[in-house]
């Protein structure tokens, strides 16, 4: 790079994308999208709960449990021996549930480890964190070294994701016509369960958000809904690691959520603004990866950030550019009223 500013092509970066090559980008931002969709809804209840390092140690924890299930759907899918010509071999747990499964189990055994060292210890939540997912994440990344060259399984892919390759992926079709690329599909799937999920339990976990002695008085189990939302959020993170990695979606389940709660304190509005904010992320986020010709998911992210600047700094309750407005109304008026005062006595 020769430059620190790359010179901007209007028609290169905004025009040709949709003009030409709608095809391939149309499907990449539809992805981004779902998942920061998905990423942001769910990341609103985990700023409301002050879980966000849970949503971190969780995304990363769940990679033990990945590996360990593609290790056991691939030992279900044993040959069997035909006299003549060779038997096919049977299908067994197909690889993506076989992730869901170990994602959702792995989310369980984290949060409960998490309790379990804040409980039985001194050791306080944030610091329990730390271990949790240090350590299981570590183990993941040995049970892949050991394991490489048994399972299927791209580090690379687990770690940063690719979220251009949706395109490449293979179609679902209806009959002879297609509709979608699978991780798409999927990544509908789990954004729309998300959505039901919230308009289902919206009071519920309203109520053990904001305060789960409320929750139980009310009867409410504060704690099944906890571990609902560990449970959910396992599937979301797994169903976004081949687009965007577990370093990424971290931010995505951060930043739409932090930005809402920078311009509302209202939840179905935070719901609302996280929403716009993952359209506007993923728009965004795409054109400067075409126009910096760099990694598309982390080009998103960015975007995110500055969108999150950007309200912070339109805050109604934090905002300085509204705080300044409002002071300078309140010196004048002050000013005003001193005047009369001061010729009285002058």
């Amino acid at each position: 790079m020769n430059t620190l500013i790359l010179p901007w092509d209007w028609h290169r970066v905004v025009i040709e994308p949709w003009s030409s090559g709608a095809s391939v980008y149309g499907w990449i931002l539809l992805m981004g999208f779902l998942i920061n969709l998905t990423c942001g809804l769910i990341g609103n209840y985990l700023i409301l709960r002050r879980m966000a390092l849970i949503g971190d140690a969780i995304s990363h924890s769940v990679l033990p449990g990945m590996a360990i299930a593609f290790l056991v759907a691939g030992a279900w899918q044993l040959p069997i021996a035909t006299e003549g010509t060779p038997s096919p071999v049977p299908e067994g747990l197909p690889h993506g549930m076989a992730m869901v499964i170990g994602a959702g189990i792995a989310g369980i055994v984290t949060s409960l480890i998490i309790e379990w060292i804040h409980q039985k210890s001194r050791i306080k939540q944030d610091a329990a964190i730390g271990i949790t997912f240090s350590t299981l994440f570590a183990l993941g990344v040995v049970i892949i070294s050991l394991y490489a060259d048994k399972v299927d399984l791209d580090a690379d892919c687990v770690l940063h994701g690719e979220i251009a390759f949706i395109p490449l992926e293979p179609f679902l079709t209806i009959g002879t016509h297609p509709i979608a690329p699978a991780p798409v599909v999927q990544m509908g799937v789990v954004a729309i369960l998300t959505a039901l999920g919230i308009g289902l339990f919206y009071k519920e976990l309203l109520v053990s958000s904001f305060d789960p002695g409320l929750a139980h008085a009310t009867g409410i189990r504060a704690d099944w809904i906890h571990y609902g939302l560990m449970i959910w959020l396992s599937v979301v993170v797994v169903s976004a690691f081949e687009s965007v990695g577990a370093i990424l979606v971290i931010a995505m389940l951060i930043l739409p959520g932090a930005s809402a709660s920078l311009l509302s304190q209202r939840l179905h509005i935070m719901l609302a603004w996280s929403s716009l904010h993952a359209l506007l992320s993923s728009l965004i986020g795409l054109h400067l990866a075409i126009w910096w010709d760099t990694s598309i998911a982390g080009s998103m992210v960015v975007a995110g950030s500055g969108l999150f600047f950007l309200s912070w700094l339109i805050s109604p309750s934090q905002g300085p550019l509204w705080r300044r407005l409002r002071r300078k109304p309140s010196t004048d008026t002050k000013a005003a009223a001193t005047q009369p005062l001061s010729k009285t006595y002058s």
